[in-house]
This record gives C-alpha cells, structure tokens and sequence, in this order.
C-alpha cells in the first residue's frame, strides 16, 4: 500500500474511533446522561462512577490523538478497554456483541495507529510468505 494511502486511510480509522469513543461512550457519561448510569448499573457498578470513567476515557482519548503521546494513550486505553471486556464477561452478556466489543474497538484504535505511524510499523511489521524451520 502506498503511504499517503495508509497514511489518510489511519488517519479515517483514527477518526471513526474517537468519534465513536466520544460520541457512543464519552458524552454519555459526563453529559449525565441517564442511559450512562443506567448502562452501568446493569453491568453491576454502583451509582456514581460514570463521571469518573468518562474522565479516565478522555484522558486516554486525547493522549492517543496527541502525537507525541500517541503510543502510551494507545496502551492506556487498551488498558480501559480491557476492563470494559472483563466487566462484560463478569455479566455474563453476549460474546460477540458485546464482551468482543472492546477487542473490536481495540483494533481500530491500533489499526489506525499502525498505519499512520511508520515507527510503530517498523515495529510490529506485517510478514509475508511461509516461515520455515531449518
């Protein structure tokens, strides 16, 4: 793939994640808006700690938009997201819906990361052809 293809095609995916992040989980929480609440109240976590998990998830968010800190908010909200699964799984909701939503998100906050950033794809690189032992 060309770069200036990765490059923009990065910089949609990093686009769509923080939109999303914002729009479906962020806002909700610190806007106080009842379906946050209510959300985690069905998950199992007490009254109150929507502010505090929209706080933490923007903080993460706009440490992976910064790019000198890109990689580091990239590895906090994997962290977050993490915690998100394992809060799923504890409540016994869907897999693939729901529990897999967060690894879902994961790879398209890294996959945009991953494309945009040369460092990172020297890094982690996308090998080709069969490996053999010998």
């Amino acid at each position: 793939m060309h770069a200036t293809t990765m490059l923009w095609t990065g910089r949609v995916l990093t686009g769509l994640f923080a939109t999303f992040m914002l729009g479906a989980s962020i806002a909700p929480k610190l806007l106080g808006m009842p379906v946050a609440e209510a959300t985690l109240a069905q998950l199992g976590w007490p009254a109150g700690y929507a502010v505090t998990i929209g706080l933490i998830e923007i903080a993460c968010l706009a440490l992976y938009l910064a790019p000198r800190t890109r990689v580091f908010g990239a590895v906090l909200m994997m962290g977050l997201l993490g915690g998100a699964m394992a809060t799923q799984l504890r409540a016994e909701t869907p897999l693939f819906s729901h529990i897999l939503f967060s690894l879902y998100l994961g790879l398209l906050m890294w996959g945009g990361l991953w494309l945009r950033d040369a460092q990172l794809r020297a890094m982690f690189p996308v090998v080709r052809g069969a490996m053999h032992s010998g």
